[in-house]
């Protein structure tokens, strides 16, 4: 003890204070942890795409400097500083990374959702024109004795009655038609307010995700705020 007294005395003061900066500016070789920043804006699903291989090969650089950082830790004076320092950089860059990440994968999941609303829209609003395009057409009125052309006195008894035949053929045809026909109103009607329940429903849905995913970001954005270190 008395030893190490003379050998601290032995020591300048001016000296011992060089020597502690510079182990201290040893330790922290790693320099600060780098900003956390917004990630870039997404604006097409082949970006998104981009930015998530991006973030893959981001993810394993982070982890090899790392490993590196923290071989070079164990060389220096003050071992738990370094690796704090070091420790620090790495959930800060992976932090970042994953922001990248869960915003490109919502862009993504976003696209698939409105895709498949786009085609439904556009298969209903077809099925609505055809729809209303048959019901447009006019039906044939029924034949009349009005509508054959008079007879003739030289014709024969024969073809006067193959003619009132064919008349009452075509009038017990329309008549037996009539009931499908009236079916066929029906069922355009009916098939009209289910394509209008599901336009709504439609509407309903994307409401509600849009909802959701408003909820979500803010939930997010108040759990990454929660979890930053105090400046």
């Amino acid at each position: 003890m008395k030893t190490d007294m003379t050998i601290h005395r032995a020591i300048p003061a001016t000296l011992l204070g060089t020597l502690l900066s510079a182990l201290l500016a040893a330790c922290g070789s790693t320099g600060p942890a780098p900003r956390e920043v917004p990630p870039p804006p997404v604006t097409s699903v082949a970006q998104a795409d981009q930015q998530l291989a991006a973030v893959a090969r981001e993810r394993a650089g982070i982890e090899a400097r790392f490993a590196e950082r923290e071989r070079v830790c164990y060389t220096k004076f003050f071992v738990t500083n370094c690796l704090d320092e070091a420790k620090e950089q790495r959930r800060s860059a992976l932090s970042a990374q994953r922001a990248i990440e869960i915003q490109a994968e919502r862009f993504k999941r976003q696209a698939v959702v409105d895709e498949r609303d786009r085609k439904l829209a556009e298969a209903d609003k077809k099925y609505r024109e055809e729809e209303a395009r048959l019901a447009a057409q006019p039906s044939a009125p029924p034949r009349t004795v009005q509508d054959l052309p008079p007879p003739r006195a030289a014709v024969a008894p024969q073809r006067v009655a193959e003619r009132d035949a064919r008349l009452k053929e075509a009038q017990a045809k329309e008549a037996a038609e009539a009931p499908q026909r009236a079916k066929n109103v029906r069922d355009y009607e009916r098939r009209k307010a289910e394509s209008e329940e599901r336009q709504r429903e439609v509407a309903r849905k994307k409401a509600e995700r849009a909802a959701k995913a408003a909820k979500k970001a803010e939930e997010e954005k108040a759990a990454k705020a929660a979890a930053k270190p105090a400046q």
